[in-house]
């Protein structure tokens, strides 16, 4: 559901990846109202960002998971709470407020929430220019692809040399009417494997060269693209540039925020609080001796730590919370 600009809670949970969406879950098992926040505009963390078509293997009851599918089960949980999603918007300041704590977003939007969940991954994402640092106003320019068949039937350009540009260009060429990859460099971050596969999927791949130049039509529709090439500049059909460049991960304004900081991650107790009364961290972002960062460790991490703010809120209340299917 939408959110006001002044919103009270029970819980905010800041990051809406897989550890932020299960908390979401588990705080409205809880009987907590519940707000997640996250500066992505989508839901999912980096499995969306980054590899929302690949296959994981090590979450606990599947065999094997597409990144999406498993975003999208954990929205499903979580929806029959009916959880406030605030996406594409930064949490910025956190102040003590009253018996409560309050988190104003860089918009100017506040929430009020008794107490704070951070579990944003290895911090907030900030995705990075195409290297010409030309931008784009009109639509067309992504920066991940939350849904495949968005783009049937069109050109879509991939600018990047890691795995997450070739897994977008292998994705997407089954259903476009073509797909180009072009970097920068001659040599390619991406597995060898995923390289040699995209040539023989018949992906056109432009090295040494770089977008210099993109163009809309009437409708501010992207329609061209201008490939530099050595001392040439090609243009291309594009209405759909993925700049597959990857993410500048830091904590962002969460690091001033007195949680207990070190080599960008979040101290946290047994209870998985941090330093900071009311503020508690799981998944990537919290660390302790013999931390594992894996997405099932987040869970856990995601249970652990709504249980005990849920005693922290109402002392009354047990640590252990029942078994689910006796609910």
């Amino acid at each position: 559901m939408s959110a006001p600009d002044e919103l009270a809670v029970d819980l905010l949970v800041v990051g809406a990846g897989p550890t932020g969406l299960y908390a979401a879950y588990y705080a409205g098992f809880r009987g907590m109202s519940v707000a997640v926040v996250d500066s992505l505009p989508e839901a999912g963390g980096q499995v969306t960002a980054m590899y929302p078509e690949k296959m994981i293997y090590d979450v606990a009851g599947f065999p094997a998971v597409r990144g999406r599918d498993l975003v999208k089960g954990l929205v499903e949980q979580a929806s029959q709470w009916n959880p406030t999603y605030l996406l594409g918007r930064r949490a910025h300041k956190l102040h003590t407020a009253g018996d409560g704590l309050r988190v104003v977003l860089e918009d100017g939007a506040s929430v009020s929430a008794r107490a704070v969940l951070v579990t944003a991954g290895i911090g907030e994402f900030t995705p990075r220019p195409l290297p010409s640092g030309e931008g784009w106003l009109g639509r067309g320019l992504v920066h991940f692809v939350p849904a495949l068949d968005a783009h049937a039937g069109q050109d879509v350009v991939v600018v990047g040399g890691g795995d997450s540009a070739f897994d977008w260009a292998l994705a997407l060429r089954p259903i476009t009417s073509s797909v180009t990859l072009v970097h920068r460099r001659a040599r390619f971050r991406a597995a060898e494997s995923i390289v040699r596969q995209a040539y023989a999927e018949g992906v056109r791949v432009m090295t040494d060269a770089e977008v210099v130049a993109l163009r809309g039509d009437a409708n501010d529709l992207l329609a061209e693209v201008d490939v530099a090439v050595g001392g040439d500049r090609v243009t291309l059909p594009a209405q759909t540039v993925v700049a597959a460049l990857g993410f500048t991960a830091d904590l962002g304004p969460i690091e001033s925020w007195g949680l207990g900081v070190e080599r960008r991650a979040i101290r946290v107790d047994t209870t998985m609080a941090t330093a900071r009364e009311g503020v508690y961290a799981a998944g990537d972002v919290a660390t302790y001796p013999g931390k594992v960062k894996l997405i099932a460790t987040g869970f856990g991490e995601a249970a652990t730590a709504v249980n005990n703010i849920a005693v922290a809120l109402n002392p009354g209340a047990k640590l252990f919370p029942g078994h689910s299917s006796d609910v």
